[in-house]
């Protein structure tokens, strides 16, 4: 009986001190409600008097000390981040290729025969059914061209978040997997702004540019992509640096293209087409003139298109070629 009554008397101790803990919201000393948590030395400090309130408080952080990237790198015990651009979301593990204990030293023909098997199974689990096997496929296929085309990592994550919505929908029935592929890539650019024509995808693309236009049209109706028309001054730096123009052609090229817009004769044009026509009236205008097929190179367009909207575009501004 007495050892519970002692039990008790320790327990309502124990809560007495929690309270007492948790009721510390003013300084004693000017009696402010301004405290602040110091995190890096758990301490809880008062901003108007700088009177330390409470001391030596738990610290989530880690036990270890980094002095650079590389040393945090090598004492973090997290994998990486979560990401759309894998089929597994970069959450599976995998089997290091390297027939080496965690000493470093060579194991033997035994366990390397048993790791190698391991290895085999670990590849074949992580595809389990035929739709992880093809968003597999799909999603290797979107960074590869998104490497070719030097698009950032950004654009591979909303490409991919694409397809699997496509995927999800079973818009793939019927279609090729490279083309959605393709065509989902195509829109992820254009939904962030980066500015790259269906000549340059269909360049880096196993499809052909007809079948990738179709299926874009497609998917986007489908999935309700609202895509805005795309800017051609997006296009004029690239252009003039491939071309290898000053800053002065590329601020005329920027300026045709905002004055001949206003009068509505962007509607209906491509913006590759358009953007390069007004770098090489810019070009002219600037005394750095670029033939029209060097200019139609780099754009990928024909010198039929940049005449005819050179032409336009003069005539709009005013100015006798």
């Amino acid at each position: 009986m007495t050892r519970s009554t002692r039990q008790r008397e320790r327990l309502r101790e124990t809560d007495e001190e929690t309270e007492d803990q948790e009721d510390v919201h003013v300084c004693p000393e000017c009696d402010s409600e301004n405290l602040v948590k110091d995190s890096d030395r758990g301490e809880l400090i008062c901003e108007d008097c700088g009177l330390v309130v409470e001391e030596e408080k738990i610290d989530p952080g880690p036990e270890w000390r980094a002095f650079n990237h590389q040393e945090r790198q090598e004492k973090s015990r997290v994998g990486a981040p979560t990401t759309q651009t894998m089929h597994d979301k970069g959450l599976t593990t995998t089997i290091d290729w390297k027939d080496k204990d965690a000493y470093g030293r060579s194991i033997s023909s035994e366990k390397r025969s048993q790791m190698h098997r391991l290895r085999k199974w670990q590849e074949r689990i992580r595809t389990k059914d035929a739709g992880e096997r093809n968003l597999q496929f799909a999603l290797s296929e979107i960074d590869r061209m998104a490497s070719a085309l030097g698009v950032p990592r950004s654009v591979r994550e909303v490409a991919s978040v694409i397809y699997r919505r496509a995927l999800k929908e079973d818009l793939i029935r019927g279609r090729s997997i490279e083309g959605v592929a393709t065509s989902a890539l195509y829109a992820a650019c254009r939904k962030e702004g980066i500015p790259r024509s269906l000549e340059e995808i269909s360049e880096v693309s196993r499809v052909e540019r007809k079948e990738i236009g179709r299926t874009y049209r497609y998917i986007s109706q489908e999935l309700g992509l609202e895509m805005r028309p795309v800017d051609p001054k997006k296009y004029v730096p690239r252009f003039c640096s491939e071309l290898e123009l000053s800053e002065e052609v590329q601020s005329k090229a920027n300026e045709i293209i905002e004055k001949t817009a206003e009068e509505g004769l962007l509607s209906g044009k491509s913006p590759t087409g358009y953007a390069a026509a007004a770098i090489y009236a810019a070009s002219l205008l600037c005394n750095e003139k670029k033939t029209q097929r060097e200019v139609a190179d780099v754009a990928q367009v024909t010198e039929v298109t940049i005449r005819n909207r050179y032409q336009e575009q003069i005539e709009a501004m005013g100015i006798h070629s």
